[in-house]
């Protein structure tokens, strides 16, 4: 599941984002990703329930560089900066949040380089190694650039926060008025969107995180469920197995693939493989955005 941390200076609306995406309060839950294709999907193979696919949402309380590291393993952020207290300019605020975040990524940078030194004394050339490439990267972060910007590879396990996808609400009239969404999260979805009179603006915000993470959406449908799941665009059929359940890859024999468009227009998967629109699959294989997947497993 794609981890989404928020992230925003205080006052930004930061935690009245979490509670709009996922409905309640705390500091991890989950937002589900509205697609359009899963329920037509869901209809033809008569499938008793429908389960999309979801981003785990993670808040983080403060922008100081200790607390930004709690966000280190997230996929992706969302900066959230405030465009309705009139104190602040939205661009002022972003510009301010990303310095924290690249101030947060030098002293993890620094901290880092510390300890490599000391190990280096060893006389290890592989430490020697990475000891000249973090000084290199720190002298990046100290002109005040972003690590998206460094032009070479990045020592292993570095875990930076500013080459993470990033996609950026504004707090106010100018873009979301995020006390509204959340409010609207804690009724029933068709009363919502009949309020708002239509989706939430969150959807396309939530869409634009799933694609700056660079993944794609593949679905698994029966008679009890039709369900969307995630994918980094690249995966394989194993992947994609994996991603459902650990069994389906360990016992991987085929995997049977439609599109989307496909299963729909034929009326059944039968119909589909009657005119040859259904395709036998093995572990290699690259799963394209919108396949239909039935993964045959021995297990």
């Amino acid at each position: 599941m794609l981890e989404v941390g928020i992230v925003g200076l205080p006052g930004s609306g930061r935690s009245t984002l979490f509670a709009a995406l996922t409905g309640g309060h705390g500091d991890v839950g989950t937002a589900p990703i509205p697609d359009e294709r899963l329920e037509p999907v869901a209809e033809v193979i008569g499938s008793a329930k429908v389960t999309p696919a979801a981003v785990q949402v993670l808040d983080v309380v403060g922008a100081g560089p200790a607390l930004l590291g709690n966000l280190r393993q997230a996929d992706a952020l969302l900066a959230v900066v405030d465009g309705f207290s009139g104190t602040r300019e939205p661009a002022a605020d972003r510009e301010a949040l990303g310095l924290e975040l690249l101030v947060a990524d030098r002293d993890h940078v620094e901290r880092r380089l510390e300890r490599v030194r000391a190990q280096a004394k060893s006389g290890d050339p592989r430490l020697k190694e990475e000891v000249a490439a973090l000084e290199r990267v720190l002298a990046h972060l100290e002109s005040e650039r972003p690590l998206s910007e460094y032009a070479a590879d990045l020592p292993a396990e570095l875990e930076p926060l500013t080459t993470k996808p990033l996609a950026v609400v504004e707090n106010g009239p100018g873009g979301i008025d995020l006390k509204l969404e959340a409010e609207l999260a804690e009724l029933p979805e068709a009363e919502a969107m009949e309020f708002r009179d239509g989706p939430s603006a969150l959807e396309a915000v939530l869409r634009e995180i799933f694609a700056a993470a660079d993944l794609i959406t593949f679905f698994t449908a029966n008679e009890k469920e039709g369900r969307a799941w995630t994918l980094r665009s690249g995966g394989s059929a194993l992947d994609a197995a994996g991603a459902v359940h650990s069994d389906l890859a360990r016992g991987f024999v085929r995997c049977e693939v439609i599109r989307w468009s496909d299963l729909v227009e034929s009326g059944s998967r039968a119909e589909a493989a009657h005119r040859g629109l259904q395709r036998i699959e093995g572990k290699t294989y690259v799963v394209r955005d919108g396949d239909v997947l039935n993964v045959r497993s021995s297990v």
